[in-house]
């Protein structure tokens, strides 16, 4: 399975299963996380869809939830989060330059 990593981006390529402790070869983020997840949704109930899952407080740290299923939308999106947020930055602040 492919997805992305939900801080920089970098595509990766998984068998079945991420284990606990992988992170990105990339930027060093716990792979096994809410944030990578294809349950991960911020406008349910504890941040998951999946109603069975125990709360976790960090969702961009790694964690025991049996329910993790790494998300293929990430990668197919085609925009990391970070560049989001960068892109996000720059028009606010093309806002207050001046003419």
């Amino acid at each position: 399975m492919r997805f992305s990593c939900f801080k920089c981006g970098k595509v990766l390529e998984t068998t079945d299963r991420v284990g606990i402790r992988e992170t990105c070869p990339q930027c060093d983020a716990d792979l096994h996380c809410c944030r990578n997840c294809r349950f991960y949704d911020p406008g349910k109930h504890n941040q998951c869809a999946e109603t069975q899952a125990e709360w976790v407080g960090d969702k961009e740290a790694a964690n025991y939830c049996d329910y993790f299923s790494p998300n293929p939308v990430l990668m197919a999106r085609g925009e990391s989060p970070a560049s989001k947020a960068d892109e996000a930055k720059k028009k606010f602040g093309s806002l207050f330059r001046n003419s």
